[in-house]
Formats: structure tokens, C-alpha cells, sequence
């Protein structure tokens, strides 16, 4: 057990993945002492289920970094920008405020710089690494670096966590000089056997879930249309059998992972929609389905419309990914603490 309670802040919170995570794990030896999150929907999920005795912050550019109280861990699922090259123009080799002006990644370094944490945590997507040719990547463990941290990364896949996803993501985790370990050892699978059918839903879903034969025949014809130019792109029903592929907000996020699925025999639709309900079981994944794809546990609340929901949770992390690696952080700390 951490002696002394750890006391952390979330950036970039969104619904709060990667502080779920750390609790789940730190359990009553961590306290958050500071959010910032900009969306305003987002916040409304986040303070369903998190209960707060202070306001989420939001524009993370126009909060200033003495006024965050202290903290030990800082968490942060920063948004990949271009990174600019303003300032001196000496390149990627500059110091970080000449080389990441304009970016979201600023504000974590400036407010680390200034509060010296223990750990700085981070995720990000995959492609991060070769991000402008490997530049983005490099200028943010530099900077990490500069400001006195010795840096670990590695790509995870959540599918290896305990969820039927198949998501690959980067993790960060910095560690101040005085308390870094040598080397710091990512953990490897716990458990790759989930498939969707472990995470549908029990009962019949509504009938607003099931396409209608005339987006269905779009969605046909869009994918044909892109086959015949050589491109994958498209709407994909997958075996429930096996695993999804990742759940992203915006574009064909949810048409990328349809179901096939009987059980709902009441085919009149619920909402306005042009045709009928296809009559051959396709759907989509319901929000709770994909927070379960994403790890939440039931009791997480989903307050808002799906709408809402499929973008929260399409951009949030997988819970039991970050569990497992703050177990690690956990105990580099305990031999500090």
C-alpha cells in the first residue's frame, strides 16, 4: 500500500477512462484534485459519475498553471496536433515552448514544468509515434526529458485486456530523475479470449439500433464503390464470435462494427427513418456495448443521448488497459514512497 494518499489531475478527462482506471487500482490512496475538460457534454457524463467537490475546468490554454493545486500524477489523453515549428525555427532540437507553440501538448508540459509531478501519464493514438516522421514523437520525449523525466512508451492492444477491441494505442509514462526506475516493464497480456457475444446485451435491443433497407443499400453501394477503386473502406458486420474492430466517433465509427442479431422481432420503427427496418438482423452496437467494449463496468452512467454517448465513449480509453498499467506505476511508487 502507497503510504501517502497520491493526489492527481485529469486533462483532457473526456469521460474520465484513465482516472477510472488509476482508482480502480490506487483505490482510496488517490484523490483528484483537478479536472479540465472543454467539451460540455462530456462534462455532463463525467460528473454523473464522479463526485467532485470542485468545477471542471475547461479551456486547459487559459488556465493558469499556479492555480492547480498540487499533485503527484498528472493524466493526460492529449489530442495529436501538428506540432509547429514557431519560434527560433531551429528545428525539432529547440526547446519545447520554440517547437510545440500552438499545441495541446504545451499546456501539459507547462503546468508539469511548474508543478514537478512523479509520474506523467499519457495516451495517445498509435500513429502519434510516426507523426510527421517520428517529429511529434520526438519532441514530446524530449520534452519530457528537458524538464528533468526519464520516459517509457510502449503500443498496447486492449484486445489483450479482457475486451473483444481490437485498439491499438501508445502509452506514455514519464517519471521524475529521482525516483525513475531503471527500466520500466509494460504488462503484457491478462486475457485475449473475449469475443463480441460476451459483450451484447442480453435482452432484445430497440428497434432504433436495426439500419433501414435504404441506408443498408447505401452503405452497399458505398462499399462497392470504394472495392472497385482497390480501398477497404466501408461498413463491416462482424462475427460475434470474434472481436470488433476499434470504436471511433464520427464517420463510419458505428457502421464499422454491425451485428447481426434476430432477437428483436417488433420491426416498426421507433424513429423517423426512409424504408423499413432491414429484415436481415443487421444493427448497430448499442453505447452500452461499446462501453463494455471499452472495459466501463455497468455501473458506469450514460446519461446522455447516443449521439453523445458513441462520441464519448469512441474517443475514451480502455479501462483495463490503464488498470494494468498503473499497477506498474504502483509499484515503482511504493518502493519511493
Amino acid at each position: 500500500m502507497v503510504k501517502s494518499k497520491i493526489r492527481s489531475i485529469d486533462l483532457f478527462a473526456g469521460i474520465g477512462g484513465i482516472r477510472l482506471g488509476f482508482e480502480n487500482v490506487f483505490k482510496d490512496n488517490i484523490e483528484t484534485v483537478f479536472v479540465s475538460e472543454w467539451d460540455k457534454y462530456a462534462k455532463k457524463t463525467y460528473m454523473e459519475n464522479f463526485n467532485d467537490d470542485f468545477e471542471i475546468a475547461g479551456d486547459i490554454t487559459e488556465i493558469d498553471e499556479t492555480s492547480i493545486p498540487n499533485f503527484d500524477i498528472c493524466l493526460a489523453g492529449f489530442p495529436c496536433q501538428a506540432f509547429s515549428l514557431a519560434g527560433k525555427r531551429k528545428g525539432f532540437d529547440d526547446d519545447y515552448k520554440g517547437t510545440c507553440r500552438g499545441t495541446l501538448f504545451l499546456d501539459v508540459a507547462r503546468i508539469c514544468e511548474y508543478h514537478k509531478p512523479k509520474v506523467i501519464f499519457c495516451e495517445n493514438v498509435k500513429g502519434l509515434v510516426n507523426h510527421d516522421r517520428g517529429r511529434t514523437f520526438k519532441v514530446i520525449c524530449s520534452t519530457f526529458k528537458k524538464l528533468g523525466y526519464s520516459v517509457f512508451y510502449e503500443i498496447l492492444n486492449s484486445r489483450n485486456f479482457g475486451v473483444p477491441q481490437n485498439r491499438e494505442r501508445i502509452y506514455i509514462v514519464a517519471f521524475r530523475n529521482d525516483i525513475a526506475p531503471k527500466d520500466f516493464i509494460f504488462p503484457t497480456p491478462i486475457d485475449e479470449n473475449k469475443k463480441i457475444k460476451d459483450i451484447m446485451e442480453e435482452k432484445p435491443v430497440s428497434p432504433k439500433y436495426y439500419l433501414s433497407d435504404v441506408y443498408l443499400e447505401t452503405l452497399r453501394k458505398h462499399k462497392a464503390r470504394h472495392e472497385a477503386k482497390g480501398n477497404g473502406f466501408g461498413y463491416e458486420i462482424r462475427d460475434i464470435e470474434g472481436i470488433a474492430g476499434a470504436i471511433v466517433c464520427g464517420g463510419m465509427g458505428r457502421e464499422r462494427n454491425l451485428l447481426i442479431d434476430f432477437r428483436q422481432k417488433n420491426l416498426i420503427p421507433v424513429t423517423h427513418i426512409k424504408g423499413e427496418i432491414n429484415k436481415e438482423g443487421i444493427r448497430k452496437m448499442t453505447p452500452r456495448e461499446w462501453a463494455r467494449l471499452q472495459g466501463f463496468p455497468e455501473s458506469f452512467k450514460l446519461p446522455l443521448a447516443d449521439v453523445h454517448l458513441y462520441k464519448q465513449l469512441g474517443n475514451s480509453v480502455t479501462v483495463p488497459v490503464i488498470e494494468e498499467i498503473a499497477k506498474k506505476i504502483k509499484e515503482v511508487l511504493l518502493k519511493y514512497d
